[in-house]
């Protein structure tokens, strides 16, 4: 295990239990990629996190990074400050043993279950919300894969989001150490690696085993990798339990932060640092990021965030 690279995608809630467990467990090294920055509402559930990181503007891998670090110096441990999406994920896991899931959308777990059965690299899911969650393991050509439980990405309104439902601490605390779990399992070549779907609700005090079937019909497991195609491409999202939209342009690879921050600073208030810029203008928050990712908040509507972006960004 302490040889093995691996991949934490998302360092919310799930993130960070699964990025401390594993580097005081020894892996070799942890790579942790997320897109996002610290507010004080994440701080209830996001344990690597403190009001220090908040005030000093740091995403959340970066933070991650320089707690981690502290904590076992023998593991190399690297925070991306990116999107995963279909123009980069292949980039992201080029040597990793396992990827792990610490998420709060559907679409890129479809973009990770691709690039899973395309490498035959082992993946786990996981999820809360509310006082529930779900993990399963998935290991190319052996067991049932994402698509194998879930044929496409659910339609807005359809499942219970952090907006709606909000989520309570243990929920993740516990669904991000049976990832974790898991993880060391499939590190060290055990034979019990878990197959099943699990399901829990700590409100309610109930932990379930699913038993879930291939698909005769799914699309990954024939080869077929819509996602990682960019067939279903998301430049615009909504971020899960905050008033925000995340518009994205996977076509840009770079932005200068200093250069466009002397553009915006006559039109609005402006403050930057090395990983993130914020403008503020007509009541609309903006966070860019050296890649070209905006977070437009105070709204969750797409079309308007869109815009923003273009009349502001403009790139």
């Amino acid at each position: 295990m302490g040889n093995s690279c691996v991949l934490i995608i998302g360092c919310g809630a799930l993130g960070t239990i699964i990025a401390t467990s594993l580097v005081r467990a020894g892996v070799g090294k942890v790579r942790i990629i997320d897109r996002d920055f610290i507010e004080y509402h994440n701080l209830h559930r996001q344990v690597l996190f403190d009001e220090d990181d908040i005030r000093n503007g740091l995403p959340k891998a970066i933070a991650a990074e320089r707690h981690l670090k502290k904590v076992n110096s023998s593991v190399e441990v690297e925070g991306i400050v990116a999107d995963v999406n279909y123009t980069n994920i292949e980039r992201f896991v080029g040597d990793a043993d396992l990827v792990l899931d610490g998420l709060d959308n559907f679409e890129t777990r479809f973009l990770i279950n691709d690039v899973s059965l395309k490498h035959k690299i082992p993946w786990v899911y996981g999820g809360a919300i509310s006082s529930s969650g779900m993990t399963m393991s998935i290991i190319p050509g052996d067991t049932p894969c994402f698509r194998c439980m879930f044929a496409s990405p659910p339609h807005g309104g359809m499942v219970l989001t952090c907006d709606t439902a909000g989520v309570i601490s243990p929920a993740p605390f516990i669904i991000g150490s049976l990832e974790s779990t898991e993880a060391m399992k499939i590190l060290v070549g055990a034979n019990n690696i878990n197959r099943d779907l699990i399901y829990i609700n700590v409100w309610e005090g109930t932990f379930k085993h699913l038993k879930i079937s291939p698909r005769p019909d799914c699309p990954a497991c024939r080869g077929i990798y819509e996602f990682l195609k960019g067939q279903f491409e998301v430049e615009c999202n909504l971020l899960c339990g905050q008033t925000a939209v995340q518009v994205m342009n996977p076509h840009v690879e770079q932005v200068s932060l200093e250069q466009l921050a002397a553009r915006l600073k006559p039109v609005g208030k402006v403050s930057y640092n090395q990983f993130m810029l914020n403008f503020i203008v007509d009541g609309y928050e903006m966070v860019v990021f050296p890649d070209g990712r905006a977070i437009v908040k105070n709204t969750t509507d797409k079309s308007l965030a869109r815009g923003l972006y273009a009349k502001y960004i403009g790139i």
